[in-house]
């Protein structure tokens, strides 16, 4: 079973940055999506960022487009979400997740832009980092 393991959470001023990682592991499958999500307490669960594991196609909610970038190094199994410009309402817990499907075959432009925003597309889940913005 895959399993997901989030790390690089932290205390960071307004407009600094951070860098946020996911390890995963146990892959059952050929290709993922591979979603980074962000949640408040009391509030839902919101998708930020996914990428392909087939062509490493990534796709940005508005509300982190040009500050955050998503990447993946696929030697090391890590995903990474470096995040630029933090602003106080950035401050939540962190999540990376694997997309429900369980078709192996490739994940195309168009099934990445459908499922990210939605966290009912990803059934596995990390334990979550913490990221706080305040000076």
């Amino acid at each position: 079973q895959v399993q997901l393991v989030e790390s690089g959470g932290g205390l960071a001023q307004p407009g600094g940055s951070l860098r946020l990682s996911c390890v995963v592991s146990g892959f059952s499958k050929d290709y993922y999506v591979i979603g980074w999500f962000r949640q408040a307490p009391g509030k839902e669960r919101e998708g930020l960022s996914c990428i392909s594991t087939s062509n490493d196609y990534t796709y940005y909610e508005d509300s982190v487009k040009g500050r955050f970038t998503m990447s993946r190094d696929n030697a090391k199994n890590t995903v990474y979400l470096q995040m630029n410009n933090l602003k106080p309402e950035d401050a939540r817990v962190y999540y990376c997740a694997t997309d429900l499907r369980s078709n192996p075959g490739k994940r195309d432009d168009d099934y990445v832009v459908m499922v990210c925003p939605f966290k009912f597309f990803f059934g596995t889940w990390g334990q979550g980092t913490q990221v706080t913005v305040s000076s």
